[in-house]
């Protein structure tokens, strides 16, 4: 191919670069000059045309672009009509994007007009998803290139479909693990297992023993499983921990222990009668992606996972920024005035009350919830979040005219964990730090948040600060924005308390009194701090 100036009245047939304004219109790029077009052109003055002229071998973009992305579909990809020296491959199917990456390494350093850029490899895709596209970057190119381009991508591209398994489940049990953690754990297995078809075929709930696990495990075969995912009540630590031993107790192999992949790295995988089994990590436990999500998507697509492939994925197993590391990997940079958020936590049933909702108990003429909703708004923060759970409307209606933002967590029976995700999903991603407080605290003030505030802005040091009573930690808690992505991967009712306790070098105390710690659970407490339970 030649490329550059030519006089018009040598350009028939050539590919014109740049669009080129006639008399009576326009000639957009890429056009092919015709005889008559080569007419117009010297009708309106233009001498000279910057155009692309095909050799004898050349092939058009277009047809160049087409011929590779036809070259590089493996199965399961469609791909659309060319246009301006492009071809998209789309996935006809939900499944995972099998690439073979020396393959697209080999074509794209045959030369640098000839391209096909890809969605990474092992990618979850949805019907319809583009996965790849083929482009060529001048208007043509030479055929021999193109047929080299053809042998080396041939069929390096393909989508494993899904296949529905049913899967056997075993669950263990120990005191500390509430049922509805478990129940919520099969929830969000159930949403990952969606778009394969595949369903729970049955859950095996028992005690955190290695002979219960391997006789659950048996009698999931037995009523035909295709497929086993162990959850522990406590994290694998180590090979002859209970769920690998359980899996030799009952006549099967652990293949590999432990991952690359953060979060994730307490994954197991092994097989038994033929059937695959994996164990889950804790993080698993939660709907963010993790290392288990890469191997149970796998596995779904009919695709082996072996010790090797597991160690490596490594490179680009770094999932997330986990805020519970010794060392921050950032330095801790705050603008003269941040962003703070605050998320006020008032989705709790108030069990210990009997019966009424305490966040609608008064104290001074107003309602707990109200209390806590002032505070933050007389903060100057950036953002306040308000998260409802039980009865949601009353709760919602008690401070409906302030601004806030009032999001629900459907699950707010499950524990205090959902209720902090729910309110850090609809944060403000340009904050630096949010507080998170509880609505039945009445003694928080607008002054106590600006004082927190000030410390944090103060202490380069600081990424948590927190309340004190007396030298004693209580709440609200500030987090800075490196905490944001352990806050909502946190489970349970536990709250955060533990990124406190393994971030002891990153907390700053802030003493505020007994306002920290008051506590208002019982209706004899309400009364000692002046309040009245209404009807609610």
């Amino acid at each position: 191919m030649e490329f550059g100036p030519r006089p018009v009245l040598e350009a028939e047939g050539c590919v014109l670069a740049h669009s080129t304004r006639t008399g009576n219109g326009t000639f957009k790029k890429g056009r092919v000059l015709s005889a008559d077009d080569v007419r117009a052109l010297a009708q309106a003055g233009i001498a000279s045309v910057t155009v692309a002229c095909l050799a004898a071998d050349d092939l058009s973009e277009d047809v160049a672009a087409d011929r590779i992305a036809q070259a590089a579909n493996g199965g399961g990809l469609t791909g659309d009509a060319p246009f301006t020296g492009r071809v998209n491959l789309y996935a006809d199917q939900a499944g995972v994007l099998v690439i073979d990456r020396q393959a697209i390494d080999a074509m794209n350093r045959i030369d640098p007009a000839i391209t096909i850029a890809t969605l990474p490899e092992y990618a979850r895709v949805q019907a319809g998803r583009m996965v790849a596209t083929a482009k060529i970057i001048p208007f043509a190119v030479s055929g021999r290139l193109v047929e080299e381009a053809e042998k080396r991508i041939s069929k390096a591209l393909k989508v494993a479909p899904f296949k529905a398994h049913r899967i056997g489940l075993v669950a263990t049990r120990l005191p500390h693990l509430k049922p509805s953690t478990m129940d919520k754990t099969r929830r969000v297995l159930e949403a990952r297992l969606g778009a394969s078809g595949s369903t729970i075929l049955a859950e095996e709930r028992v005690d955190h023993r290695e002979e219960a696990v391997a006789e659950a495990m048996a009698r999931l075969a037995d009523q035909g499983a295709d497929f086993l995912i162990l959850f522990g009540a406590s994290a694998v630590v180590d090979r002859k921990d209970i769920l690998p031993a359980a899996i030799e107790r009952a006549g099967g192999t652990v293949e590999q222990f432990g991952m690359p992949v953060d979060p994730g790295n307490l994954l197991m995988i092994g097989t038994y009668k033929g059937l695959p089994v994996i164990g889950a990590p804790g993080c698993a436990r939660s709907p963010k992606e993790n290392g288990f999500d890469w191997v149970l998507e796998r596995k779904l697509a009919g695709l082996d996972v072996s010790a090797h492939d597991i160690t490596g994925m490594g490179v680009g197993g770094l999932l997330m920024e986990i805020g519970t590391r010794p060392q921050p990997r950032e330095v801790k940079t705050v603008p003269d005035k941040p962003k703070i958020g605050a998320i006020i936590l008032a989705a709790g049933k108030s069990s210990r009350m009997g019966g009424p909702n305490k966040l609608l108990a008064e104290i001074g003429g107003k309602s707990l919830v109200r209390h806590a909703a002032e505070a933050a708004q007389g903060a100057d923060l950036g953002q306040t979040v308000l998260v409802t759970g039980h009865m949601a409307e009353k709760i919602g209606a008690e401070v409906s005219e302030l601004g806030i933002d009032i999001v629900h967590n459907p699950d707010f029976a499950d524990g205090m964990a959902g209720s902090i995700l729910t309110g850090m999903e609809a944060l403000d991603p340009s904050l630096d730090a949010v507080i998170i407080l509880l609505a039945d605290m009445p003694g928080i003030t607008s002054d106590t948040l600006k004082g927190m505030i000030e410390r944090y802005s103060d202490s380069p040091d600081a990424l948590i600060v927190t309340a004190t009573a007396d030298g004693k930690r209580g709440n609200p808690v500030l987090w800075d924005k490196r905490f944001f992505e352990a806050l909502k991967a946190l489970h349970g009712d536990i709250g955060a308390r533990h990124l406190i306790a393994e971030n002891p070098e990153f907390v700053l105390e802030y003493e505020i009194g007994s306002a920290a710690r008051l506590d208002l659970d019982t209706p004899e407490a309400l009364a000692r701090a002046g309040g009245k339970l209404l009807d609610s």
